[in-house]
């Protein structure tokens, strides 16, 4: 069982953003008024009433909130245990990237902002973003990797149909993080019109913060939907996929001071660990400064950040989210890792059982399901945070090889 510290409130960060020692707003003086501002107000702001309301209202009728908490009858009798799927992936757009978009398009708008800026990996928090913009009128630009763009072809011609411009990242690897510097980059050139959404928990405080309150929504029905259908709110278990950890965030964050429930981060393994070839962040990283916080990621000895690797472009991430870095540290979290192969067999076996084709990130929750020693009567929820649509590509490639 992992250890639990009963003093520590795992959901709230200290006043300057730091969970533990992972955290803080480590950014260009430029961006200072802008992220000062975000930190004084997004609390007030999402307490608001009016503003719950509307966010409420769009959770419900735009986004197709609460998604269901379905019971995986074949899948639980082959693991032998009980499994519960949260299906993030019948949301409006196909994840649950929607949760924290419309939350922060709300904020946007009451800080006044006139345009939007974005960062995407796999493209479905910059679709979200598109969508979320298009609902509400502003002007919407998203930075996207160039390895990513050709990898993830339907998500940028949705984004385009919604009426964003994406922008291809050129530089290093081509794909997230790239993405995310030239995001940044953007912002620092017009930062008093512009509003940032960051798509994962990371970034400079309030960020990880933010969005791990936005995403709080899944964890929050999971509770009532798990009441309703065993008599107890506490599963003894939820998994999920951790890139920069949003799905994760949210899905464990009305668990994180229960201590009788195990959260499970399951991390792109690549082509394995230590290929040379892999976005096992907590495996490989140690502490440094990506993207605005402290948090674990993967560097050379002088501190270069290293090229990650994952065929899931949603968790070709060479860092964490602080929060998930201090769930790793305080032993709180179980991080764990899948590879692209074990990923891919299960995008397949999860369609062949449940009739569920999921996106290539959320696979590889389901990848560690055969390691764990669950017993009959654990109760498991695993956070299916994407459909598989966007991967239908790479799907089919492997179909092609089969043959």
């Amino acid at each position: 069982m992992h250890s639990f510290n009963k003093a520590m409130n795992y959901q709230n960060p200290s006043k300057e953003g730091y969970y533990g020692d992972f955290g803080g707003a480590y950014i260009p003086e430029m961006l200072y008024s802008n992220v000062e501002t975000l930190k004084a107000q997004y609390i007030q702001i999402m307490q608001d009433p009016e503003f719950q309301k509307e966010f409420h209202a769009l959770l419900k009728d735009y986004v197709g909130r609460p998604t269901p908490l379905f019971y995986a009858e074949r899948l639980s009798k082959e693991i032998g245990t009980q499994i519960y799927l949260k299906r993030e992936d019948l949301c409006h757009t196909g994840a649950h990237k929607i949760n924290n978009t419309v939350g922060q398009i709300l904020l946007a708008q009451r800080l006044g902002k006139k345009k939007i800026i974005a960062e995407t990996g796999a493209g479905q928090h910059g679709v979200a973003t598109a969508t979320v913009c298009a609902l509400k009128g502003m002007e919407c630009v998203v930075y996207m990797g160039e390895k990513d763009i050709e990898r993830q072809a339907p998500n940028v011609a949705r984004m385009k149909m919604l009426g964003a411009t994406v922008i291809p990242a050129t530089s290093g690897s081509k794909t997230l993080k790239d993405a995310t510097n030239e995001a940044i980059r953007a912002w620092i050139n017009e930062p008093n019109e512009t509003h940032y959404i960051i798509g994962s928990v990371v970034g400079p405080h309030p960020y990880p913060d933010m969005v791990a309150r936005f995403q709080s929504v899944i964890s929050d029905e999971i509770r009532k939907q798990l009441k309703e259908k065993t008599g107890s709110e506490l599963p003894t278990h939820v998994v999920a996929c951790v890139g920069g950890g949003s799905n994760a965030a949210g899905a464990f964050y009305h668990f994180l001071n229960e201590e009788t429930v195990e959260l499970v981060a399951v991390e792109a393994a690549g082509h394995g660990v230590h290929s040379g070839m892999s976005a096992a962040t907590t495996q490989l990283g140690k502490p440094g400064i990506l993207h605005g916080s402290k948090s674990i990621l993967m560097q050379t000895p002088d501190g270069q950040v290293v090229e990650p690797h994952s065929i899931s472009a949603g968790l070709d991430y060479p860092g964490i989210g602080p929060l998930h870095a201090f769930l790793y540290e305080s032993k709180r979290g179980t991080f764990t890792s899948a590879t692209d192969e074990e990923a891919l067999d299960w995008a397949f076996h999860l369609s062949e059982i449940e009739g569920i084709i999921p996106a290539l990130e959320t696979a590889h929750a389901f990848a560690i399901l055969h390691k764990m020693n669950f017993k009959p009567t654990d109760v498991v929820v695993v956070c299916l945070s994407g459909r598989g649509d966007k991967d239908l590509a790479t799907y089919m490639q492997v179909m092609d090889l089969k043959k």
